[in-house]
């Protein structure tokens, strides 16, 4: 990943994906407290003045005024959308995909994978949050198949990129949860630990889980955001007290 800054705002962006999208840090932004400084999300706590403020910010640095958003099911729900769901607030999905034009597509994350999708020859896009319950739950799969029969996307003309998260060393799980993840996934992804709960490997259950599904092309960040909370948001390192980070994607 490449990372760029303007003025005080910092972002990532992928090498593999040539179209308007951005992964932001939490640096640039006004909000204060637990939620410094460019908190996206209004449901963490945070008023809502500053997180109207980042947003605004977020979108100029991105150069767009047309953009959606979904409220977070935690599950494997992707929906289509276009310019008709724009200034609408019932939006709600864990994966969003358009063909539309000068409408940007962003969610909001703070351990959980943001993952971007781009149809190079249908020019569709997608962007999808994948916490441990819509990795096991096969969101990054369900997306892939929803390009294809929305848009007749060929899933070997999709280049997804897997943006910073949280890493396999630090996301430590009960038995359960990993057994549940592990039952998601055609490879091993739990670390078992002899004096620690086990660990998984997230980065590598969603890009198993998103060359199964034949994606051509995969890139990884491989950013933990649980082992630097000066740049990114964490709720597993912040013990839930933080603020969401910004990602972005648009034709």
């Amino acid at each position: 990943m490449h990372r760029h800054t303007d003025q005080s705002l910092a972002w990532y962006t992928f090498d593999a994906l040539p179209i308007t999208h951005g992964v932001f840090t939490r640096l640039g932004g006004v909000s204060e407290s637990v939620w410094s400084s460019l908190n996206l999300s209004r449901s963490t706590g945070d008023a809502q003045e500053p997180v109207v403020e980042n947003r605004r910010r977020m979108m100029a640095a991105m150069h767009t005024q047309r953009w959606l958003t979904s409220w977070l099911v935690h599950g494997n729900h992707v929906r289509v959308v276009d310019e008709r769901d724009l200034g609408h607030d019932d939006v709600h999905a864990d994966a969003m995909i358009t063909s539309a034009r000068g409408m940007a597509l962003t969610l909001r994350f703070a351990d959980c994978i943001p993952v971007l999708f781009h149809d190079r020859r249908r020019d569709v896009i997608g962007i999808a949050h994948a916490g441990w319950k819509g990795v096991a739950n096969g969101v990054l799969p369900a997306t892939v198949r929803a390009m294809h029969d929305a848009f007749g996307c060929d899933p070997a003309d999709i280049v997804a990129g897997i943006g910073p998260s949280i890493g396999p060393q630090k996301f430590e799980v009960g038995a359960d949860v990993a057994a549940e993840i592990q039952r998601a996934v055609d490879e091993p992804v739990v670390i078992e630990t002899l004096d620690a709960k086990p660990r998984v490997d997230l980065w590598r259950a969603a890009r198993r889980q998103l060359h199964d599904a034949g994606v051509g092309v995969i890139e990884t960040a491989a950013i933990c955001t649980a082992s630097d909370t000066h740049e990114w948001f964490s709720h597993r390192a912040e013990q839930g007290r933080t603020g969401r980070f910004g990602v972005v994607i648009e034709l």
